[in-house]
């Protein structure tokens, strides 16, 4: 490879790095018209989407030097964003976690970061949109740690077209699985209808897995109340089940409902949908009541569950 050619090309990865952080924001003084630096906003992210990591392992993700850390982690100490408790197995190692003030803060800043992807991509066909991250993925694929392997599977943010997806499927799967009439399909519809109508994005989401290029699963979280969410209508396809999409959906529905606020997470289901029922208990929660239910069958039984965040 001549000299010429590689300098043209490290010329082209700098124009993109110039044109993609001035596309997203990050030359701004306050990172999503927040306080906090790029940096700062990242730690925030990763602390909420860890199980207690220690400051040596974010600050190994990160890349980041260990003092200038250290200094981050001192003011969101004293800002009471973050908190350090010993470490059960070494006492000389200290567990990060955000407190409920620390994921207050996150929540707005992770709504309004969706909020503006969104804007930055909804002008693009579906065709693109999947043609933009599928770029992306072959960017971090090349240039990422190797040793990482690939998900079989992305999580993404709902778009058009995705809710007559959701329905059918319900409809097809459960008519097919466990007998369940129209009715049930009536009211997947009904449930989707009202999140479109009804959608705040700071406080409600709904993620699609995507395998292959085709939709894989769906899940749902909602605002029942100011301090409780409801998760609704998880669903992977047959086709995809066994590679831990629907886990990855419920942690992605705890995670976020720990972001924006709510105290805890509630949930219907029905004593039938066994892996369903598995990945909840898997992630914490616990039935609380459960009911003779005909609506959909003979021998049906409701089931509500919860956890507290």
């Amino acid at each position: 490879m001549s000299d010429k050619g590689v300098a043209q090309r490290v010329e082209a990865v700098r124009h993109f790095n110039r044109f993609y952080t001035q596309k997203i924001g990050v030359l701004r003084e306050g990172l999503l018209e927040s306080p906090f630096s790029l940096t700062e906003v990242r730690v925030l992210y990763e602390l909420a989407h860890r199980e207690e990591p220690t400051a040596t392992e974010l600050g190994q993700e990160l890349g980041l030097d260990a003092g200038y850390l250290s200094r981050i982690l001192s003011r969101f100490e004293k800002k009471g964003l973050v908190h350090k408790k010993p470490s059960t197995s070494d006492g000389r190692r200290s567990l990060l976690q955000l407190t409920r003030q620390g994921r207050e803060a996150l929540a707005p800043l992770d709504a309004r970061s969706s909020a503006e992807v969104t804007r930055m991509i909804s002008g693009l066909p579906p065709a693109a949109q999947r043609q933009l991250v599928e770029a992306m993925h072959t960017i971090e694929g090349l240039l990422g740690d190797k040793a990482t392997p690939k998900a079989p599977y992305l999580i993404r943010p709902h778009q058009p077209g995705d809710m007559g997806w959701i329905v059918h499927r319900h409809g097809v799967l459960y008519s097919r699985e466990y007998g369940w009439d129209e009715r049930f399909e009536a009211l997947v519809a009904s449930i989707v209808a009202e999140f479109i109508q009804k959608l705040d994005p700071k406080r409600e989401r709904c993620w699609v897995a995507e395998k292959d290029g085709e939709i894989a699963g769906s899940v749902f979280l909602v605002q029942k109340s100011k301090t409780v969410a409801k998760l609704r209508l998880l669903l992977v396809e047959p086709s995809a089940r066994g590679l831990g999409i629907g886990s990855r959906l419920v942690d992605e529905c705890v995670r976020f409902a720990r972001q924006a606020g709510y105290r805890k997470v509630t949930l219907w289901t029905n004593s039938v949908l066994l892996a369903a029922r598995h990945i909840y208990a898997t992630a914490g929660f616990q039935l609380v009541h459960s009911e003779p239910d005909p609506l959909f069958g003979e021998g049906q039984v409701s089931e509500t569950w919860e956890l507290s965040l």
